[in-house]
């Protein structure tokens, strides 16, 4: 029984450790969706946020003594940096230019996967790699450090077996979500993404909302790319290595219906599904495994299909959504 449990514990662990910078992803765009702006340069900042904090991290290496303080806080800083720039140049065309959102946030996401693989390219001729990767090993081990409690138990598996960047993802999609629901600020944030020519005749600054919002948002999304490379990856850089995370990362803003919250599940159950396929038996073809991770993207337009025909409200994207707003219509 106990070896049971611990396996599926296991198992879920992974879907955890597979889901969270999905989940920092999916949190980000739906802050930056309930403005108004739809972003879809997510997967950028999510590129640009990791690179900037492999660049921190590299130069902290190269300091000589790694302080494990040191490791977490200057990674974290450059990449809050790194992706806050990125996510204010997305602003800057958006709200001040009125840039259309898509294509705007289309080349942001080509821009900063270019950016990362330069960056990254650039470090692997500095440290002479031969790898085509670069190894962050002693700056990683802060952030895969856990909790020592119930080791070797199915409990601590489940519950203490992660880095403590999974347990802020979490808890930036609950704060988020009561701010959100039960704060002025959320009211007047979800008021401006409804209808801005109402919330500027009510007094509202529609566009730092809109700012604030987006770059919030940008920054948490990139708190997933340094994620991924510092906890998920120990530490190891390859241009290219992301995958389809952010675009997955904004699939899931469908799937939660607009809600932080229902992100933390949601994120979880896409990184689950795109494991699935090493717990099916060793015997499935490359194709069969495609086919499985396919399954979140599926998932994903059943809801879109179910929450179009129910049209609830409340589960519907913000009214003005990838519509920019020129005051002078009001």
């Amino acid at each position: 029984m106990n070896e049971v449990l611990f396996t599926v514990a296991q198992f879920i662990a992974l879907a955890v450790a597979q889901g969270t910078p999905i989940l920092f992803g999916s949190v980000g765009e739906i802050l930056t969706e309930k403005s108004g702006n739809l972003n879809l340069g997510i997967p950028g900042i999510m590129y640009i946020g990791a690179i900037s904090g492999v660049i921190g991290g590299y130069f902290c290496k190269r300091g000589g003594v790694v302080y494990p303080v040191l490791a977490i806080l200057i990674p974290l800083v450059c990449c809050l940096l790194g992706s806050l720039l990125a996510s204010m140049l997305y602003c800057f065309l958006t709200v001040n230019l009125r840039a259309n959102q898509n294509v705007t946030g289309l080349a942001l996401t080509t821009f900063g996967v270019g950016i990362g693989n330069f960056f990254g390219g650039s470090l692997m001729k500095l440290t002479g790699s031969t790898s085509a990767s670069i190894s962050l090993i002693e700056i990683a081990r802060p952030y895969k450090a856990n909790i020592p409690l119930f080791e070797g138990t199915w409990v601590g598996k489940l519950f203490f077996s992660y880095g403590f960047l999974v347990y802020v993802s979490i808890a930036i999609a609950v704060i988020a979500s009561i701010v959100l629901k039960r704060t002025r600020v959320g009211l007047q944030l979800r008021a401006v993404g409804e209808s801005p020519a109402t919330a500027d005749a009510a007094g509202i600054n529609v566009t730092k909302y809109k700012y604030f919002a987006t770059c919030a948002g940008g920054m948490i999304a990139g708190l997933g790319g340094l994620y991924y490379v510092m906890d998920y990856s120990n530490g190891l850089w390859s241009n290219n290595a992301f995958g389809d995370r952010g675009w997955l990362a904004i699939a899931l803003v469908i799937f939660a219906v607009w809600k932080p919250a229902m992100g933390i599940f949601g994120s979880y159950l896409f990184g689950a599904l795109f494991i699935l396929y090493n717990y099916l038996g060793q015997n499935l073809k490359q194709s069969d495994q495609y086919l499985i991770q396919m399954l979140p993207y599926l998932v994903t337009i059943l809801v879109l299909i179910t929450i179009s025909l129910r049209k609830k409200r409340e589960n519907l994207p913000p009214a003005s959504l990838g519509l920019s707003y020129f005051r002078e219509e009001r």
